[in-house]
C-alpha cells in the first residue's frame, strides 16, 4: 500500500513523501535520496525492502522534483537534516514501536551522517551509501566557489553515477532529474563538511558504510576518512571493487541489497 503526501518541513516548506507499508511490517526504513534525483529512483531498493518486512518511507529533499524550495538551493547545510528529522518523526509518530533504519545516498549519505551527528540516537541503524562526508574529490573544485550564491551551473553528474549505461542515459532523460545546481548548494557543502569534520566524536550510531572503488563523483576516502573518525563502537566499512557511485543502480545490486537487509536484520 503506497501513499503519497506533502509533510510540512520545520520552517513550512512543504517535502514531498512516500510511504509504502510492508505486509508483514518488522522494521522501517528511511530512505535519504541524493543531489538533483528524486525518490522514484530507488524504487527497487524500496521493493526489496518490502519484501523483507521493512516499511519504507521517502522524501524528495527540498528543492527537488516535487517538493517546494528554490530549485537545487540550500540557504543552511542544516535545512538538510533538519527536513529529514521532520521525516524520521513522522515514521516514528506513525510506527511507535518499529526500530527505525535511515539509508542515504551520496548527497542523501551527507544528509543521513548530518543527521546522526546532530540527533544521535534517533536511528536504529545508518546505512550509507557513497557519502559525501568529506571532500577528497574536489567536484566542485575548492570550496566556497568564488561565484555568486544564485549561480546555477549544468548538472554534469551523470558520466560518473553508474557503469551501466542504460542507467546513465535514464538518468540523462529524467525529467524529474535536476538539470541545474546552485552554487548556493554546493558552498554548503563545504561549509557542512567542515562541520562534520569537527563533530565526528558526536556520531555514535551503529552505521554501515559502503563506497564503490571506482566512483567517479565522491572519493572513496571520503568513506574510510569518516569511518575512521566517527565514535561509532558499532561500525562496518565496505569498499566494492569496480563499482561506480551508484552502488544501489549498478548490474550486482541485488547482492548490496541484500547485504544491506541482512546487516539491518542483525540490529532487529
Amino acid at each position: 500500500m503506497a501513499e503519497e503526501r506533502k509533510i510540512e518541513s520545520f520552517d513550512g516548506t512543504q517535502l514531498f513523501s512516500r510511504k509504502d507499508t510492508a505486509e508483514n511490517q518488522r522494521a522501517v526504513a528511511v530512505i535519504s535520496h541524493g543531489l538533483a534525483e528524486h525518490l522514484g529512483r530507488y524504487d527497487t531498493l524500496a521493493e526489496t525492502l518490502l519484501s523483507n518486512g521493512f516499511t519504507v518511507y521517502r522524501y524528495e529533499q527540498r528543492g527537488h522534483a516535487r517538493s517546494d524550495g528554490k530549485r537545487t538551493h540550500f540557504d543552511d547545510f542544516n535545512e538538510m537534516p533538519d527536513d529529514l528529522k521532520t521525516i524520521m518523526d513522522l515514521a516514528k509518530e506513525e510506527n511507535p514501536d518499529a526500530p527505525i533504519f535511515l539509508i542515504g545516498h551520496s548527497m542523501g549519505g551527507f544528509t543521513a551522517a548530518t543527521f546522526g551527528t546532530k540527533y544521535p540516537g534517533q536511528a536504529a541503524g545508518i546505512v550509507l551509501s557513497g557519502a559525501l562526508t568529506r571532500y577528497n574529490n574536489q567536484l566542485f573544485g575548492p570550496l566556497p566557489m568564488d561565484l555568486p550564491e544564485e549561480t546555477y551551473l549544468d548538472n554534469e553528474l551523470g558520466e560518473g553515477v553508474c557503469s551501466d549505461p542504460a542507467v546513465v542515459e535514464a538518468y540523462a532523460n529524467d525529467p524529474m532529474v535536476e538539470k541545474k545546481i546552485s552554487v548556493a548548494l554546493i558552498n554548503q557543502f563545504g561549509t557542512g563538511i567542515d562541520w562534520l569534520k569537527a563533530n565526528a566524536e558526536r556520531f555514535t550510531d551503529p552505521v554501515l558504510v559502503l563506497h564503490g572503488n571506482e566512483d567517479g563523483l565522491v572519493a572513496e576516502k571520503d568513506s574510510r576518512d569518516f569511518y575512521g573518525e566517527i565514535a561509532s563502537s558499532d561500525k562496518t566499512l565496505k569498499i566494492y571493487a569496480s563499482l561506480m557511485h551508484e552502488i544501489f543502480n549498478e548490474p550486482s545490486k541485488y547482492k548490496i541489497y541484500d547485504e544491506v537487509v541482512e546487516w539491518m536484520n542483525e540490529r532487529l
